[in-house]
């Protein structure tokens, strides 16, 4: 039933065709693709000029054959009419249709501007809204269609191949590796990592579970010393993680990627996108890893896989004769290409984690459960921190270094004394001595008061030499200074009687000298002949006895 359908079809496209339908107008008709009428038209064509026939195409679209061609400028074919059913390759034209073909496009004016826009790779439906919302365009987008067809069926330069020195550039890509068979049986899908420099062909493979930044940073530096030194640049394509945002001219990158090439003296520069041709050494690269190395191969986990890779390299993609140098690869890389490597740093990159984070209201960043102090001036701000196993580093969001601290224990803060704001910090944490210079600042009184005061109350005293100076803030300082040295000269060493002294301003207590010597105050002798005097009047025995011992 299908066949008899399908050749149902045939014959109908056939009719149609003669009829003078457009394939546009037939496959929307018949409910098949446009495609599919195109190639049956396509296919008559070829048949009929191998058999001798009119090579034209039954019901040629308007423009050819015996049909009258309407009046055109290239451009006005009917709607039903698109250019894939103008099979002008397959059937020659006419008068009518060369005239039409001859007809000057209402395209041509704007020839420029649709050749720089299809340089930055916009499409024809895109070049044709943009003509008409910025120039005015009033044909079809089907004319914009044929135009653009007619510029791109230019005939394209050759590419040129790259060739480079020695170590100049190593190109990167990822593609599937072999799969892991775990313990329970499943397979665990597996990436491999490969790494060719340019001039010798010499590479390196390694397979991975995540194509993440960390896998990526360790297999480039597995990379490095596999060869014995670092190339001045590195080719990958966009892959994220490397590469934030793809850009041609100034792609965003990864800033941790960043910090790598720095620390190994090289440079990442990403292909343009979409692009693959910009690293092709290492694009056959992969597949010849997959279809020698490892098609139809299993392992038991990571390490076995990766050692067989590296015999592979040794064994047979190093021995190899490469088709394109027609040089064995390790002999060109051992004898050319590996001094001139840049030299390796002494250890290993100081492999870090890294992320964004908000400042806390008390200007602190938590990490791992840890927290670490910025600036006040980054309070709810974004920073990004980096850390190891021994230090955090925290950079504002150009990346500028803003402060660094030692690891700590999760639940610990490391809290710098300058990222304390000046007026968070009490009193009490500045020390007694701070307090009392702020005291003696008030006056010298002030300053006796407190110091006595601090003697006298010992770590209690702390508090109290702050509030002290904080009522020099509410009072003039010369009013503070004296109810210190009254409350000083009552021996009043609490701040409530500085609070009552300076409220009632009581005066000071006066104090008088001792002296001997008076107008009221008589000589003892006197006041004895006063006692004796009064004694021996007291009618009382004894007197006698008493009398001599006043004398």
């Amino acid at each position: 039933m299908a066949n008899r359908l399908e050749v149902a079809a045939v014959n109908a496209i056939g009719k149609l065709l003669e009829h003078g339908w457009s394939q546009r107008r037939i496959a929307r008709e018949l409910g098949v693709d446009r495609e599919t009428v195109a190639r049956y038209v396509r296919r008559k064509a070829a048949a009929a000029a191998l058999l001798g026939g009119d090579p034209k195409p039954a019901g040629a679209p308007p423009g050819s054959g015996s049909q009258a061609a309407p009046p055109s400028d290239g451009d006005s074919n009917p709607v039903e009419a698109p250019l894939g059913s103008m099979d002008f390759s397959s059937a020659p034209q006419d008068e009518n249709s060369q005239k039409a073909l001859s007809s000057p496009s209402r395209c041509e004016p704007f020839r420029e501007v649709i050749g720089a826009k299809l340089e930055e790779g916009l499409s024809a439906q895109r070049i044709y809204q943009d003509l008409v919302c910025e120039h005015g365009f009033v044909a079809k987008y089907h004319s914009v269609r044929r135009y653009v067809r007619r510029l791109q069926q230019v005939r394209p330069l050759p590419f040129r191949r790259m060739e480079c020195e020695p170590a100049t550039e190593a190109q990167i890509d990822f593609g599937t590796g072999a799969p892991v068979i775990t313990p329970d049986g499943k397979r665990r899908r597996t990436h491999v990592f490969r790494i060719v420099l340019s001039h010798s062909r010499k590479a390196y493979s390694e397979a991975v579970y995540r194509q993440t930044t960390e896998e990526f940073i360790r297999c480039l530096e597995n990379a490095f010393h596999h060869f014995g030194g670092v190339p001045k640049t590195l080719v990958p394509d966009n892959l994220k993680a490397a590469v934030i945002q793809a850009d041609w001219f100034d792609p965003d990158l990864n800033p941790k990627i960043q910090a790598f090439c720095a620390y190994y003296g090289t440079v990442l520069l990403p292909t343009k996108p979409n692009t693959p041709r910009h690293k092709g050494k290492v694009e056959r690269g992969i597949g010849y890893v997959k279809d020698n190395a490892l098609k139809g191969r299993t392992f038991a986990g990571l390490e076995e896989q990766n050692r067989h890779l590296i015999e592979w390299e040794q064994s047979v993609a190093d021995t190899r004769i490469h088709g394109t140098t027609r040089k064995q690869v390790h002999k060109v890389f051992e004898e050319v290409e590996r001094s001139a490597l840049l030299p390796l740093p002494v250890e290993r990159f100081p492999f870090f984690h890294e992320g964004q984070r908000i400042v806390n209201r008390d200007a602190h960043v938590e990490v791992q459960r840890a927290y670490y102090s910025v600036p006040p001036q980054y309070l709810h701000r974004t920073v990004w921190v980096r850390w190891d196993a021994r230090m955090v580093r925290i950079f504002d969001p150009q990346f500028q270094p803003i402060v660094v601290h030692t690891r700590a224990e999760p639940g610990q803060f490391r809290t710098q004394p300058e990222h304390i704001a000046p007026e968070k910090i009490s009193g009490v944490e500045r020390g007694a001595t701070w307090l009392l210079q702020k005291a003696g600042g008030i006056g010298l009184h002030a300053q006796r008061w407190a110091e006595s005061m601090l003697q006298q109350r010992g770590i209690q005293g702390v508090r109290v030499l702050q509030g002290l100076v904080s009522l020099s803030g509410r009072h003039p300082t010369l009013v503070v200074n004296q109810a210190c040295e009254i409350a000083q000269t009552h021996g009043a060493y609490r701040l409530r009687a500085i609070r009552e002294l300076i409220k009632r301003k009581t005066p000071p207590q006066e104090q008088f000298e001792f002296i001997d010597r008076h107008p009221i105050i008589r000589n003892l002798t006197e006041y004895g002949e006063i006692v004796r005097a009064s004694l021996l009047q007291a009618p009382w025995t004894g007197d006698l006895v008493l009398e001599e011992s006043l004398t």
